[in-house]
């Protein structure tokens, strides 16, 4: 019952936690924010709020789907966070571990040989020649040695106490700090599903364009061909001919870099799935249409961006741990308090081990305090200090550009459908005058030459609507991105 008050007023100061308590993310500049999101049109719409799992199963392409899953199932990046998430999670249990008692068995046997000692001479009111634990056949007379045995089983255990909050900050620190790692895991599940999806487009673009070259091409040469049987006739000059001689070889010359980009992408998707390059050039090599956006895209607003986008939340966690770690600093410049105990039971034979007679039991407090460090403990405060402003610095930073992302995203996105209109008009304006021009043509009324010129614009048109179409299918993944789509929570910690 005496240890009850010496226990109250370590347990009583326990309670007193130093540092500041973290009283969530500032509050940023909101004026002017979301003026893309009140730009909406009927394409976006900021009330409906966006899922943050598979937006690209929007764009309804089987294979973009299937390169997504093996990219998130085998993306080395996607293995390094996952990782981290594990490591912030055991640097969380090992912190509240520490808080708890430790307690340690151990058992030992020593012997040892005594020179010139006769143990029975010191042992008072024996008139025996030896003493227990004296191996046989060794003197113990003086000049000899003697043979001693100890045997000894402890157990001990020790318990810092909490005074001043230190462990209780290392605690909320590592906590937000696996909350933080597991925000990066879902922010680098976000870039990877977004760079799969763009590369993806980009080789699917390209095929287009390749296919489109030649289309073009071979009315080129056919055009060519009847020139040069006008010329030889004498109806044309040879200027006529070098020109769409000049277009031709231009054309083809455009095929080249088209095939080493269509290579370069397919070598780019086999690494974002984890494979070696050209392991899936036999299943994507055949072309394949550009996948074409929902008719609408749900964007949700501001608010609900920031605090969907992993970046940011990993940001605010990072500003939360820096927050604990001013009280861990703190309160190593006051005193630490530690309870230490230990039971043991030993002798010179093997039985004393188990002889309750022999039991020795030690408890001692112990008080730590570095009252002299020349300003050490100040230095370290002030270090915390700037650490936490940083990461407010960083949140902030986070905080303003995921809003120009946004933003951005937006005005690009909501351009490109424009453009995309205007080329849809173009190209069915083409293929009216195409589809004219052929009528004159069988009329009689046309040459072959200007009908193969005007089919040539109808394809030139084609390209530029292709271009644009995955140009816009380019900008809503980037939206995507924009908005913090793409990840999905981490699997909990086991208990």
């Amino acid at each position: 019952m005496r240890t009850l008050p010496l226990l109250a007023l370590p347990l009583s100061l326990a309670a007193c936690t130093m540092g500041p308590d973290y009283a969530g993310p500032p509050v940023t500049p909101s004026r002017g924010a979301g003026a893309g999101f009140a730009r909406a049109t009927d394409a976006v719409q900021p009330a409906a709020v966006p899922a943050v799992t598979d937006w690209w199963t929007a764009l309804r392409d089987p294979q973009l789907d299937a390169l997504e899953q093996r990219a998130l199932a085998a993306n080395p990046s996607i293995a390094v966070a996952q990782a981290r998430v594990r490591q912030a999670r055991g640097a969380l249990r090992l912190e509240r571990a520490n808080r708890l008692p430790s307690a340690n068995a151990s058992g030992s046997y020593l012997h040892a040989e005594l020179p010139g000692i006769d143990l029975g001479s010191l042992t008072e009111g024996s008139g025996e020649s030896g003493t227990p634990g004296t191996e046989a056949g060794e003197s113990s007379g003086g000049g000899g040695s003697t043979g001693v045995d100890f045997f000894n089983l402890g157990f001990d255990a020790s318990w810092e106490i909490d005074l001043f909050g230190r462990q209780r900050r290392t605690v909320e620190a590592a906590r937000a700090a696996a909350v933080g790692a597991e925000a990066n895991l879902a922010d680098a599940q976000v870039q990877l599903t977004a760079e799969v999806a763009q590369t993806y487009v980009a080789l699917r673009d390209r095929q287009a364009r390749i296919a489109l070259s030649q289309r073009s091409s071979e009315m080129q040469r056919r055009i060519l061909r009847l020139t040069e049987e006008r010329y030889a006739r004498g109806t044309v000059s040879a200027l006529d001919v070098e020109r769409l001689r000049l277009q031709v070889e231009n054309t083809d010359a455009e095929l080249v870099p088209l095939n080493a980009e269509v290579a370069s992408y397919l070598n780019a998707l086999a690494v974002l799935v984890g494979e070696a390059p050209g392991t899936l050039d036999a299943e994507l090599r055949a072309a394949a249409p550009i996948p074409l956006v929902p008719a609408q895209v749900a964007v949700g607003d501001p608010a609900s961006l920031l605090q969907r986008r992993p970046d940011i939340r990993a940001a605010e966690r990072q500003l939360a741990s820096r927050t604990a770690r001013i009280g861990v600093a703190e309160a190593a410049r006051f005193p630490s308090l530690s309870l230490q105990g230990m039971l043991g039971l030993g002798g010179t034979s093997i039985s004393d081990v188990v002889d309750p007679d022999n039991l020795v039991a030690l408890a001692t407090p112990m008080l730590r305090w570095n009252f002299l460090d020349f300003g050490r403990g100040r230095a370290r405060v002030e270090q915390a200090q700037g650490e936490r402003d940083e990461a407010e610095a960083k949140y902030r930073q986070a905080v303003l550009g995921a809003l120009r992302d946004a933003e951005d995203a937006l005005a690009r996105y909501g351009a490109r459908r424009q453009t995309l209109a205007s080329l849809v008009r173009a190209k069915a304006s083409a293929d009216r005058a195409s589809a004219l021009m052929d009528q004159r043509f069988r009329a009689g009324t046309a040459t072959l030459i200007d009908t193969l010129d005007v089919e040539r614009q109808r394809v030139s048109a084609e390209q530029q609507l292709s271009v644009a179409t995955a140009g816009l299918t380019t900008d809503y993944v980037a939206l995507q991105k924009a908005l913090g789509l793409g990840w999905a929570a981490p699997k909990p910690a086991a208990p």
